[in-house]
Parts: structure tokens; sequence; C-alpha cells
């Protein structure tokens, strides 16, 4: 790590407010030109902390970048990861008060509902099948409390600025239908994403790893590196297969995944 521990304090702190004020905090990558990725989730885990400090319940997991294009752009060769927290969870077809975020976009997912606790290394694809309770379509609801570009320098926001971000995670939309694992194919449940009636993106779960089961079992084994794991009755997104759609003001998101189910929201 390059950060000191008084700078992961001050840059959790900043994106703690950043949240609550809905006023953006600047790139720390800028601010912190050697940061990497040991630095990156050492910020989350404090803005983390200060949530959990604050009363918030921690719910399950989301996993970022399976994309292979995602990763290439940013020329990384891993996913990410973030936290879920109660407050996250909407209904399916919940209207979403129009000042709860600050630039919202949303992700089409499907998510994995535990009804075992998984714990690395090791973890395995029959592992993640046998500690699963039941899958449903999901939207990921994104934010950035971190500007996606400096207004001085023109400069873009990095992964590591994003990893500190909670990989910029805040809400979640989980559809009605569930289904057993190994009921569905989970390569080709795909979902075609409107905004206001108008097709957005398109995607398969192929899309995630090849098998969005195998982002599970690199979360499950990611997290041990950190004395972490996922819990029994924890959600958890396996990563999105579109690419993020822009959520303005008054729109209606729907994610129609045909047989495997329907998701919606409204943002007010």
């Amino acid at each position: 790590m390059s950060l000191t521990a008084s700078e992961v304090k001050a840059a959790g702190a900043a994106l703690f407010r950043a949240e609550s004020s809905r006023v953006q905090t600047g790139l720390l990558t800028i601010r912190h030109p050697g940061m990497d990725m040991d630095d990156a989730y050492a910020v989350q885990a404090d803005f983390v902390a200060r949530k959990l400090a604050a009363g918030g319940r921690i719910v399950g997991w989301k996993i970022g970048l399976t994309s292979k294009a995602m990763r290439d752009a940013l020329k990384i060769d891993i996913p990410d990861s973030g936290i879920l927290f109660e407050d996250m969870v909407f209904e399916n077809g919940a209207t979403i008060p129009g000042d709860r975020f600050i630039q919202t976009r949303i992700e089409a997912e499907i998510a994995f509902v535990m009804n075992s606790a998984l714990r690395g290394p090791g973890v395995t694809r029959a592992d993640v099948v046998a500690a699963t309770d039941h899958v449903v379509p999901a939207l990921e609801i994104l934010d950035t409390r971190i500007l996606r570009k400096d207004p001085d320098t023109g400069v873009l926001r990095k992964i590591f600025d994003t990893i500190a971000d909670n990989a910029a995670n805040a809400g979640i939309v989980l559809g009605d239908q569930r289904h057993p694992l190994g009921a569905v194919d989970l390569r080709w449940a795909g979902a075609i994403v409107s905004k206001d009636g108008e097709v957005e993106e398109t995607g398969l779960g192929a899309g995630v790893l090849n098998d969005p089961v195998m982002g599970i079992v690199w979360l499950a084994n990611r997290l041990a590196e950190y004395g972490q794991g996922i819990d029994a009755g924890q959600v958890v997104l396996s990563g999105s297969f579109i690419r993020p759609v822009e959520a303005t003001r008054g729109c209606l998101i729907e994610a129609d995944f045909g047989d495997f189910g329907h998701v919606a929201c409204r943002f007010a």
C-alpha cells in the first residue's frame, strides 16, 4: 500500500460525506497518484465501517467488471467487488426518490441468494451450486460518490477510484421470480433492458466470466484473501452483462428476462 492510515481514513470520510450530502468528492487517484488496488480496498473498508457505525446492515455483495471488454478498457485483468447494505434494497417496481442518488446508472444482472456460507480459498463451482438457495433477475443501481472526470484536467476516474467508491454500488432491485440454480442455464439467461419503452441494451449471462456462477467462485476466493466470506442468506450480484444505462429523473427502467422474469424501477 502507498496510502498511510490517515490518508485512508480521510478518503473514506470524504466518500461518506459525499453519499450523505449528494455532493461528489474529487478523484482519489489525482490526490494519490501512487494509489493501488490494496489502497482502494482499504478505503472501501473504511467507508463501509463508517456506514456500519451509522447503523447500516450488510446484506450481500456485488461483483463488477466481469465483462472482458470492460476489463480490457480499464486495463485490469480481474473483476472487483463491493458491499450491499439493507437500505440499498428496493422492491420490484419501486419508485425511487429523485434525490436519493447523484449520477444514477442501471445494469442488468443475475442475483444469487445463498442458503449456506462460502469461505475460500479453494471454493469451486460445485461449492457455489450447493450453497445457492435460488437465483433471481435483478437490476443494480450504480452511483458515483467520486467525480467521473476531473473538471480541471479532464482526467477520467480510474479503477482504483471505483473500487474505493464501494465499486460504484448504490442499490439493487430484485425480481419476484425465484429459480433453483440447476433449473436454468445461466449462460443463456439474458435480458432486454429498456428506458421509457425504448430498448437500450441487450445481453446474455455468458458475458459474466462465461458463466455467472464463476463470478461467485471468484468472489468467495478473493474475499478469503481479506479474511472475509459470503454468509448464508446474503444476496450476491454476479456481475452485469450489459453496459450501464443512464437513469434520469422520471424515467422507467425495465429488464425483460423472458421466462426468467421481469424487473423494473422508476426514478421520481
